[in-house]
């Protein structure tokens, strides 16, 4: 059985675009945490602002937290990605 590389497949791809907000959630966990290669937090926070603006409330205080972390221009580029994949999907 052939193994499939965690890192070499986006996150985006490994969820269907219909997903609860809770998926998004769990993405911006696993970013976080490392649970999916090396810790990301800009990439964390994308996904905590998308599942926010998809319904998901548990995604607001990992935010808040994570917003004290990054600096203007990383906020920025969360808040650009995730506006992007929500206008997309």
């Amino acid at each position: 059985m052939a193994q499939l590389e965690m890192n070499a497949v986006p996150a985006a791809l490994m969820i269907p675009t219909e997903a609860p907000a809770e998926a998004y959630y769990e993405l911006g966990l696993m970013h976080a945490s490392g649970r999916c290669g090396a810790v990301n937090l800009v990439a964390a926070q994308t996904w905590f602002n998308v599942a926010l603006a998809r319904g998901c409330g548990r995604a607001a205080s990992h935010r808040a937290e994570l917003a004290l972390e990054l600096s203007r221009d990383e906020l920025a580029e969360a808040l650009r990605e995730a506006r992007s994949f929500l206008t997309r999907h």
